[in-house]
């Protein structure tokens, strides 16, 4: 990271982001907004976003930088703090299953009536309209139905679910960069709808892969030489050689140890697809006979490309990750903005903790030029929550 940046890269600041969504697709997409400089006004149910309630670092991780406002949309009286909230924002987005935002008050026709110029944005699991419109689901059957456990990410290995979803990540980007295309058409005039699907956002990456012919699995994908082995200290190395002047070089490295690499049989790439079970066992072999650090150290010196499988926290002290910087030490632990380099701008680092549920209930508001008494009337109806204690 350069010493001449002169601060974060904030390109959204002024732009105002109501987020009904709740989970994971929505919120990523507005995590990436507020990353890069947006308001955040996370509008919670009084139960609050279920992820509140789920393990792990789901919740703290998609809600940085946001703001909490908790709203019962079934109230009556929702209705006129829903309609200042519209009239404010820019962006809009929601992840009911289709209908239900329209029922409670909160559908496109219902917020451009007040904001023409508001981009609206809904992600489902199917979409909008289609037969299975309304049907529940989540990323593991998206990834079923579109296609992608018909095919292995492993050679030796039958398809197996990613630790990371998929469907809902890719959603969730596909939804931001749908955003930034809208706001800019919205200038001319013209604020759009967007309807994105996740199992269609799996489709899409489906398509780049494997297109839409392939019936039946096939290793065509894999590479023998591109896999995990496991090392003589119990370490896994995912070795990572597509190209042939990686073979060549791997060859070079290990050839006077162990000179079965050097067989005609697996000079071209066609004939280590054909021979790859065997070469992957005589890889396996190789592999368990020194630890990890022996191997990276040969890889690295004869520019064989491998890495080392680490968790999360090892991966923030790598050499590389300290030397670029891109993270940022807050007292909750360590944050990864929007990881966009952008020259003569430091990482974002306005990193705000996840919202307490209601945690800015009164401040937004008071924004929206409510006083304290109609605050308090609110809170009376039952329309809002506030914080026992406020951000």
């Amino acid at each position: 990271m350069s010493n001449a940046a002169t601060g974060p890269w904030q390109p959204l600041a002024g732009l105002t982001v109501i987020d009904f969504s709740m989970l994971l697709p929505g919120p990523l997409t507005t995590l990436i907004l507020a990353d890069l400089g947006a308001d955040v006004i996370k509008v919670e149910s009084p139960g609050g976003d279920y992820a509140r309630g789920m393990p792990g670092h789901l919740f703290a991780g998609a809600n940085r930088n946001k703001r909490s406002l908790v709203l019962d949309l079934k109230s009556p009286e929702a209705g006129e703090v829903v309609t200042r909230l519209a009239e404010c924002g820019d962006v809009v987005i929601e992840g009911f299953r289709p209908g239900v935002a329209a029922r409670l008050g909160i559908g496109p026709a219902q917020l451009q009536a007040i904001n023409p110029q508001l981009v609206y944005c809904s992600i489902s699991g199917f979409g909008q309209d289609g037969p299975m419109k309304g049907h529940p689901g989540h990323d593991l059957a998206y990834l079923a139905m579109a296609g992608s456990l018909s095919q292995s990410g492993h050679w030796r290995e039958p398809s197996r679910r990613s630790s990371t979803p998929v469907a809902d990540m890719a959603g969730g980007h596909h939804a931001a960069i749908a955003i930034l295309a809208a706001l800019h058409e919205a200038r001319e005039g013209t604020a759009p709808v967007i309807d994105i699907s996740l199992y269609e956002s799996m489709l899409y990456i489906n398509a780049l892969r494997f297109g839409f012919a392939q019936e039946e699995a096939t290793r065509d994908h894999l590479y023998p030489t591109n896999d995990l082995f496991t090392t003589a200290d119990g370490e896994r190395v995912a070795l990572t050689i597509v190209e042939q002047k990686f073979w060549d070089n791997f060859v070079a490295a290990v050839r006077d140890a162990y000179p079965q690499f050097t067989s005609p049989a697996y000079a071209v790439e066609s004939g280590r697809r054909e021979q790859g079970d065997v070469l992957m066992a005589q890889l396996d072999a190789m592999f368990a006979e020194h630890d990890a650090a022996h191997w990276l150290e040969l890889f690295e010196r004869c520019d064989v490309p491998a890495a080392l499988c680490i968790t999360p926290g090892q991966a923030l002290c790598t050499a590389q990750s300290v030397a670029r910087a891109v993270h940022v030490e807050t007292p909750a632990g360590p944050v990864l903005p929007f990881p966009a380099v952008v020259t003569g701008f430091s990482p974002a680092a306005r990193q705000l903790p996840p919202p307490d549920l209601g945690g800015h209930t009164r401040a937004i508001l008071a924004d929206l030029g409510y006083r304290d008494a109609d605050v308090e009337r609110l809170v009376g109806t039952g329309a809002v929550t506030c914080a026992d204690r406020e951000s």
